[in-house]
């Protein structure tokens, strides 16, 4: 089995799954994600990172929603960690990034904690909240950060019930560029 394989066995497999407490499943939250990456012109690591970005939601055992039960399933780094072993940092780096994200956008962007899901809003108290300045100010000089914020746009935009994406199959080629040699 290649890598692409089985990243797509994962996003099938798991993917038919509610995604957290949002009206769509978790396949389709990756595919809006990657499919407004890529509307948005993102470079093809991008893309593969906005499909990627959830994946720690399909490799851990702690059931189907732990945030509902008060548990933070560190999803950025169960799936940053899944996926280093075929992909580099430039899509690793928005994965792990992505909550980190939210929680800076919290912090800096007045009216973004009004726009984000119950369901996002819950996982954020479990994920430690908005960041402080001084905080959001050493996130948003880390390395990878301006892209784990474009991401986190997307991803709170890919929650749209029924919104029609092309399948995973469309994003293999972008996949397979961003393996590591």
């Amino acid at each position: 089995m290649t890598a692409v394989d089985e990243i797509r066995a994962l996003l099938e497999g798991g993917g038919g799954r509610q995604y957290g407490g949002e009206r769509v499943t978790q396949l389709a939250h990756a595919l809006q994600c990657a499919t407004a990456a890529e509307a948005a012109g993102a470079p093809a690591h991008l893309v593969a990172a906005a499909l990627l970005h959830d994946v720690g939601h399909l490799v851990h055992d702690l059931g189907p929603r732990p945030a509902a039960h008060g548990v933070n399933d560190r999803h950025e780094e169960r799936g940053a960690a899944w996926l280093e072993r075929w992909l580099g940092p430039e899509v690793i780096g928005p994965v792990r990034l992505h909550v980190d994200a939210k929680r800076y956008l919290c912090g800096v962007e007045p009216g973004y904690f009004g726009g984000l899901s119950p369901a996002s809003v819950r996982s954020l108290e479990l994920q430690g909240g908005p960041f402080d300045a001084a905080a959001a100010a050493t996130f948003i000089n880390a390395p990878h950060a301006a892209d784990a914020v474009r991401l986190r746009r997307w991803d709170e935009a890919a929650k749209v019930t029924g919104l029609a994406t092309p399948d995973i199959a469309h994003f293999e080629g972008v996949l397979r560029t961003c393996l590591r040699a």
